[in-house]
């Protein structure tokens, strides 16, 4: 693409910034994001200027807050479908990158964005973040290599208490369950995300290449599982359940999911 809506797209000293840019939603992705981010860690990805990645968000607000709700309370099960694809490929295209993947976060790292952060290589995070799951909050689940890789981040019990209780934890505790590298005053979170590129741009970058893609072998094998949620997620995108969830979010209410008890 040769000009983004969604996205910031930069390279200075040999690192590439990518930069969600939609402050106003939270720097929640819609299906302009997906296709904006797949282009742009493509184009990161076949420079050879660029040594690292950063992915981040606009503002002080959130880092990502997963999925656009408005965009998917218009959604149906082929809404889902085609959501499904674009995330798809955008996480095979940053796990299948050579190149290491900071993420900078600040603010809200939740749903898909917390999911999204974990596909980063690295996450650095100011102390004033939060992290969490939300899907059945909202009548979904984070198969999006949420039920995947966190189990093998913080633990199988931690996980389901992530993902069943769609609590929020601190960057502090965060960091100390695995979720992410480390916690930073907000003054400080530039200077570190920056000094974590420098020190890597130092280092062999086909060593780097070797060792991101020889620790993504045994996680790799999980791609099954991706692909199978994908799948089941769809018959539920769409239903009234579902849309129970996204419109009491939207209307700033709790959610009456007692009625879809079987």
């Amino acid at each position: 693409m040769s000009s983004y809506s969604d996205i910031l797209y930069e390279v200075v000293d040999n690192v590439a910034t990518i930069t969600i840019n939609r402050p106003e939603r939270r720097n929640a992705f819609r299906a302009e994001t997906l296709d904006e981010l797949i282009d742009a860690f493509r184009a990161a990805e076949a420079d050879r200027e660029v040594g690292v990645i950063v992915l981040t968000g606009a503002g002080d607000k959130a880092f990502c807050a997963g999925g656009d709700i408005h965009w998917e309370e218009a959604s149906d099960e082929s809404g889902a479908i085609q959501m499904a694809r674009r995330t798809t490929i955008l996480s095979l295209v940053m796990r299948g990158c050579g190149k290491p993947i900071i993420a900078r976060v600040r603010g809200f790292a939740v749903g898909g964005g917390n999911e999204l952060q974990m596909l980063c290589d690295l996450t650095v995070a100011s102390e004033d973040s939060r992290f969490g799951q939300s899907g059945p909050k909202m009548g979904s689940v984070p198969v999006w290599w949420g039920t995947q890789l966190l189990p093998r981040m913080v633990g199988e019990k931690k996980a389901r208490e992530i993902i069943f209780l769609c609590e929020q934890y601190t960057a502090r505790e965060a960091l100390e369950m695995g979720l992410i590298n480390k916690v930073v005053p907000v003054e400080e979170l530039d200077t570190t995300v920056r000094a974590w590129c420098d020190r890597m741009l130092t280092l062999s970058p086909q060593a780097l290449r070797v060792a991101k893609i020889s620790l993504n072998y045994e996680s790799d094998q999980l791609w099954p599982s991706v692909l199978h949620g994908n799948q089941m997620i769809s018959f539920i995108h769409g239903t009234e359940e579902f849309h129970e969830g996204t419109r009491a979010f939207l209307e700033k209410r709790p959610p009456q999911f007692g009625k879809f008890r079987k």
